[in-house]
């Protein structure tokens, strides 16, 4: 296990197959959207982009910026590959809880996850750490899976607290778990490099489900595991 994972009070030796999350959720996490520009789309764009530049003051056409319009594109699109979603955050495990469904667990916490966003107000990055607890009922959900749903909802264009809304629903959806609970703390650019460029604040929000909405203690636990590392 990783240096940045934090697993409570579950067993490491998973055995059985995992099970599939059926239906309507399935398909939510499917890539059934993947984005399609045709060749001469791209062209067309890196015309505009090298018309911006220019106006903006790039001297476009050297031997360091000749190839800078498409470079940029390319490098927007990649950063927003979460709107094709991931065909491989549809599988769960069973819960090694093996007192029956109503027996909890321990939660479980992973993080720090980093993450990397694009503030859909001024395009600029926002960047920072993620951090996902839940607490199991019938089943556990692969910790690998745990940072693509992170990723998943964090390359896009987007603002920091939907990002944080989308993760505690989603792991509520799919995996119907006693409570959930997501922090994220992220540096936002579009404070630090336009604006009151603010350079030292970083912005931090939270997002209660279930057991942690109810139980302030299991949030100060999990709070506590969110705390840096020695």
């Amino acid at each position: 296990m990783s240096d940045h994972t934090e697993h409570v009070g579950v067993p490491s030796d998973v055995t059985e197959l995992p099970v599939t999350v059926s239906g309507a959720i399935a398909e939510a996490w499917e890539a059934v959207c993947p984005r399609q520009i045709a060749p001469e789309q791209w062209r067309r764009f890196e015309g505009y982009m090298k018309e911006i530049f220019t106006a903006m003051g790039m001297p476009v056409g050297s031997s360091s910026t000749v190839d800078t319009p498409r470079r940029f594109l390319r490098a927007i699109f990649d950063a927003t590959s979460g709107f094709e979603g991931d065909e491989k955050l549809v599988t769960a495990f069973p819960t090694e809880c093996h007192g029956g469904s109503d027996c909890r667990i321990s939660q479980v916490v992973e993080g720090p996850i980093p993450f990397f966003s694009l503030c859909e107000h001024h395009s600029l990055p926002f960047f920072g750490r993620a951090y996902i607890g839940y607490i199991a009922h019938e089943h556990i959900l692969g910790l690998s899976k745990l940072t693509r749903l992170v990723r998943l909802f964090a390359r896009r264009f987007s603002v920091q607290e939907r990002i944080g809304q989308q993760l505690a629903n989603a792991l509520e959806r799919i995996l119907a778990p006693h409570g959930v609970a997501v922090h994220l703390e992220a540096v936002h650019l579009c404070t630090q490099m336009r604006g009151v460029r603010e350079i030292e604040s970083s912005t931090r929000t939270t997002y209660w489900r279930g057991n942690y909405d109810a139980d302030a203690q299991l949030r100060a636990e999990f709070i506590g595991l969110c705390g840096p590392r020695g």
